[in-house]
């Protein structure tokens, strides 16, 4: 048993966090990018929040990831600054409102995917249970935990069978797109809902007896300094917005 684990925490890739620490870095960036001020020291508490999902994808050696987040976030948040204090007119407004949405929404969904990607289901119900987290939410969302991941694998299979058939963009068909690959994957989406239901059923998610978990989770260094860069990032956007400063 203890061959097991320790297998499976040294497989990890990156920075390794407790699940309840990034449902927490996940809240805190959601949150605090969402507010609608964009003056004082929210204006150095953002672009810090905006670098967490960087830094965990970074550590995780997905390095294309990261390069397209980082320029994809600086560009907006650029082009969000010059129109908010240099430009004017419909041409400014256009351009905040395109480039307020994507630095609100960008490390949010980062953050999430990174989650996602780096957390087991096994890890996401432990966390949860130790949180004394009713059954009647864990188990919608450790089928929605797996569901995105799985819909991605299901695309890449469609995508590559339709690229044999020479079926893409730019090629010989390329309407046929539309009915050779959203649709199949729209089949699939159900197929795939009903049958995640039913494996997290089967794994004794509904059982009475209280079920265990292959896997070591808790919180460490790394933890305790993501919790209180998060702390401190509430307490100061608190602070601004009961103190101006």
């Amino acid at each position: 048993m203890d061959e097991i684990l320790s297998a499976t925490v040294d497989s990890r890739n990156g920075i390794v966090l407790d699940p309840r620490t990034k449902l927490f870095m996940l809240i805190t960036i959601t949150t605090l990018m969402f507010s609608t001020s964009n003056d004082g020291i929210m204006n150095i508490v953002k672009p810090i929040l905006s670098l967490i999902p960087f830094a965990l994808i970074l550590s995780e050696h997905k390095f294309k990831t990261a390069g397209k987040y980082a320029v994809l976030y600086a560009v907006c948040f650029v082009l969000e600054r010059l129109a908010l204090n240099v430009w004017s007119g419909m041409i400014s407004f256009l351009i905040l409102a395109a480039t307020s949405i994507m630095t609100r929404f960008a490390p949010g969904i980062m953050t999430g995917a990174y989650l996602i990607s780096s957390t087991s289901v096994s890890e996401f119900i432990s966390a949860m249970e130790r949180m004394h987290v009713t059954e009647k939410i864990i188990i919608p969302l450790s089928v929605i935990f797996r569901f995105f991941p799985t819909i991605k694998e299901e695309y890449q299979a469609i995508r590559d069978a339709m690229k044999m058939r020479n079926i893409r963009f730019g090629g010989k068909n390329p309407f046929l797109m539309i009915e050779y690959r959203l649709i199949p994957l729209m089949v699939s989406v159900i197929k795939i809902g009903d049958e995640l239901s039913a494996a997290a059923l089967t794994r004794g998610l509904g059982a009475p007896i209280r079920r265990t978990n292959v896997c070591e989770i808790g919180f460490h260094v790394q933890d305790f300094i993501a919790i209180v860069v998060c702390f401190a990032c509430f307490i100061l956007f608190f602070l601004h917005q009961y103190i101006v400063f």
